[in-house]
């Protein structure tokens, strides 16, 4: 594993604390996280992704341990390890139920039976756009919301419904695959679930970029990054590119407030940084699709950045009483 990089702050703020953890199938990023949702230290290392569950969940571990080693852990008392995971996830249990590829045979893993194991604590997990909620919903935008919605848009599109904090992961464990809502600037574009017609096949980082040259962009164009550059120094299929996914994501947010009525929607992930192009887009196809009582809804940046994730596991055991801490 890769020397993991820690950044310590001195303020402590009371001496409950958790762990949290963000595992995605590239990195995973950990932190020490105060009662009051203060990252108290932070540490990440690459994802083993490719060497399987066990050695996953051994860097895991190692995190935890180095951050136990932090100066800012003396004399904190650990509620447990919270882990925001890739895959579908039963929050009941910390077990993986289902999982692409992407981390292999993660499948079928017990979370809380591996990581107790190995680190001695005990265990919550969601998976990894719920933990984003859970942050947004505790300590960011959307924080005093009883109702809100996050939609996540990056290099996929995932997404939380909150109520009251809480993130309904639904009857079978799969809600908030808002990525694979239906959308109609997507009709006929295969989705990464082997599907058509999905909005992560039109909105995602990459699939703007695929889109774009399918238009017949500049083939030397690397990435979505690049794209946004080009489009705003006045490539005009770089601008109807990025448009169409935002566009996308604005009539799926619309549509999705129409069926959950939110108080407020939270955006995060790599696109809303792309600037006024995209998020003018996103306000123009939210308001042809939510009805008019919908209108006055706010559509807000996530504000955690990067730590919304281990900040929202964390939160798994800081932000709610006992009771309240499972997720439906």
């Amino acid at each position: 594993m890769d020397q993991a990089t820690a950044q310590m702050r001195p303020e402590e703020s009371g001496r409950i604390a958790a762990f949290g953890i963000d595992l995605g199938g590239t990195k995973i990023a950990a932190g020490l996280i105060a009662a009051d949702g203060t990252v108290l230290a932070s540490a990440s290392a690459p994802t083993p992704a490719t060497q399987g569950a066990q050695a996953v969940l051994d860097a895991v571990a190692a995190l935890v341990t180095e951050l136990s080693a932090a100066p800012a852990a003396k004399d904190l008392d650990i509620a447990g390890l919270g882990l925001g995971a890739a895959g579908v996830i039963d929050a009941g249990t910390a077990r993986v139920l289902s999982a692409t590829d992407t981390i292999l045979h993660w499948a079928g893993t017990d979370l809380a039976a591996e990581l107790l194991a190995r680190t001695g604590l005990q265990v919550r997990a969601v998976n990894d756009v719920h933990a984003h909620g859970l942050g947004e919903a505790w300590r960011g935008a959307a924080a005093g919301s009883a109702n809100a919605l996050l939609l996540a848009v990056g290099t996929g599109i995932g997404g939380s419904h909150l109520l009251a904090g809480i993130p309904q992961t639904g009857a079978h464990h799969v809600g908030g695959h808002m990525g694979h809502f239906a959308s109609p600037l997507a009709s006929g574009v295969r989705c990464s679930c082997g599907r058509s017609g999905h909005l992560e096949a039109i909105a995602a980082g990459p699939a703007i970029h695929r889109n774009y040259l399918c238009l017949g962009g500049d083939a030397a164009v690397a990435d979505t990054r690049e794209l946004t550059a080009r489009a705003y120094a006045g490539d005009q299929l770089a601008r109807q590119a990025l448009r169409t996914g935002a566009l996308a994501v604005g009539i799926a947010a619309g549509s999705l407030a129409n069926i959950l009525d939110p108080e407020l929607i939270v955006l995060s992930g790599g696109m809303i940084g792309a600037g006024s192009l995209w998020w003018d887009a996103v306000r123009e196809g939210f308001a042809t699709e939510a009805i008019e009582p919908l209108q006055h809804l706010e559509l807000l940046p996530a504000t955690l950045g990067n730590n919304a994730a281990i900040i929202g596991a964390a939160g798994l055991y800081l932000a709610a009483e006992p009771k309240d801490r499972e997720c439906s």
